[in-house]
């Protein structure tokens, strides 16, 4: 008995330890803001998950005030479009996005605590003045307006700024591990951007990788896709350009992989966005190819 409360005196029920977390950041435009709908979720996936935490930030218009807000919280359904958060508060949406399978499927294929940064913009473009919906480019009119490129940086500012991101009172090490990017269905609808687009992509995720500290790490891209099954039907008529952009920057960088659904996928009637079920799937896409990437 003696023995046995001497353990116990030696580790209290209470104790906690600081956690080390693989930290992997996925952004773009709707596809990655997410338009599954929670309802429509099996049932594993319709709670928080285990050793997944995430900051999303609030995604905003150019030349807002309060984008990038959020706050950490463990990973569950919620998180696609109709998210909101402010400095104090957030509220979750009836959506979701790749980043519940993603970050389910990661956890699993590496053993690691898995922490997520997300900023995802529908309908922004990485050309500046391609979409109304907004910009990624970093140098933007004279560079005092606000835009995607500094909701983004807000966001990871945020995020990084939290030493204890799961809120058991120890600091936790958050250890950059990746990149997932799926964007491009803006610059496929304007034919100045698409004809940009490899051009603006290398830019960009040589700008977003060096935020998070190293160049080389891996990033994952996902093919956009179109409704339109001819060119007569697409919703992008210049997709072609960004689909070639997407392979040739692939292909010319050793950390890059282009990922894609071997299958027709469905549509939502907007025919811009994707069925739930295809969400979980791009997730699980994502995670494997983003596991075969890391060391």
């Amino acid at each position: 008995m003696k023995k046995i409360l001497f353990i116990a005196l030696m580790f209290p029920a209470s104790m906690v330890y600081s956690a080390e977390y693989l930290l992997f950041f996925l952004g773009g435009q709707s596809n990655m803001e997410g338009f599954g709908y929670n309802k429509e979720l099996p049932e594993e996936y319709q709670n928080s998950i285990d050793d997944v935490m995430i900051f999303n930030g609030f995604a905003v218009p150019d030349d807002s005030s309060e984008g990038g807000y959020g706050q950490w919280l463990p990973l569950s359904p919620g998180f696609g479009t109709g998210y909101k958060a402010d400095k104090t508060s957030y509220t979750l949406s009836e959506r979701f996005g790749p980043e519940l399978s993603f970050g389910k499927y990661i956890a699993k294929l590496t053993g690691k605590k898995i922490a997520i940064i997300k900023y995802a913009r529908g309908g922004s473009s990485i050309a500046l003045g391609a979409s109304g919906y907004g910009t990624w480019a970093k140098d933007y009119q004279d560079n005092t307006t606000l835009n995607q490129w500094d909701y983004f940086n807000n966001t990871v500012e945020l995020a990084m700024g939290v030493k204890d991101i799961d809120g058991d009172g120890e600091a936790d090490t958050l250890t950059p591990a990746g990149i997932v990017w799926m964007q491009g269905e803006a610059d496929a609808y304007n034919e100045a951007a698409s004809k940009v687009y490899l051009q603006n992509l290398t830019q960009l995720m040589s700008d977003i990788t060096a935020v998070f500290g190293s160049e080389e790490l891996p990033i994952v891209l996902g093919k956009i896709n179109d409704s339109g099954k001819t060119p007569e039907t697409r919703v992008m008529p210049y997709i072609e350009p960004v689909w070639e952009a997407q392979r040739q920057y692939a292909s010319s960088h050793n950390n890059v992989e282009l990922v894609q659904f071997d299958h027709e996928i469905e549509f939502l009637e907007d025919k811009w966005h994707y069925k739930s079920k295809h969400y979980i799937e791009l997730g699980k896409i994502f995670a494997a190819a983003m596991h075969g990437k890391l060391d």
